[in-house]
């Protein structure tokens, strides 16, 4: 993860529900006119979107960013495909990955730094039904211990 990235703005939580994150990257965002105000509103959503990378270059499709609401005419198809900005060696390297069967490329979230949008990137691998009741028994078992422990400071 970056180092003192700045405020966010989305998560997909259901990324870490249904992927092993192997590795993460950070990515720049390429925006059009008011699209860079709706995120900073937080009118942004990950929840089904995924990357792909076609002719050397990284996409970003399904994250749905809302109209301006001051933006009348200047706004742009809140679904519309938009191009992740990577250094070319980690472009490759994402290349390798998706080669090999059942890797992925998915948004985690969008932050803020220094005023530009910023997006982490995992590279994933699918979680098998059994995984994911695995990790929530274990979430709650945590949560069960976590009550326990508070209920006995109280007392």
């Amino acid at each position: 993860m970056p180092k003192g990235h700045g405020k966010t703005v989305a998560q997909n939580k259901k990324a870490y529900h249904d992927y092993f994150i192997e590795e993460t990257y950070e990515a720049g965002i390429v925006l059009q006119g008011t699209e860079i105000k709706s995120i900073r509103a937080g009118r942004v959503n990950l929840k089904d979107a995924y990357a792909r990378i076609q002719n050397g270059e990284i996409w970003i499709f399904g994250m749905h960013v809302s109209p301006y609401e001051q933006g009348n005419r200047y706004n742009h198809d809140p679904l519309r495909t938009r191009k992740l900005l990577l250094h070319r060696k980690e472009i490759l390297k994402l290349i390798g990955y998706t080669k090999e069967t059942g890797y992925t490329i998915v948004p985690l979230k969008i932050y803020l730094q220094n005023g530009f949008a910023k997006m982490q990137l995992g590279v994933a691998k699918g979680k098998k039904n059994y995984d994911k009741r695995e990790d929530l028994k274990k979430k709650e078992a945590k949560r069960d211990i976590e009550r326990a422990f508070r209920d006995r400071q109280k007392t």
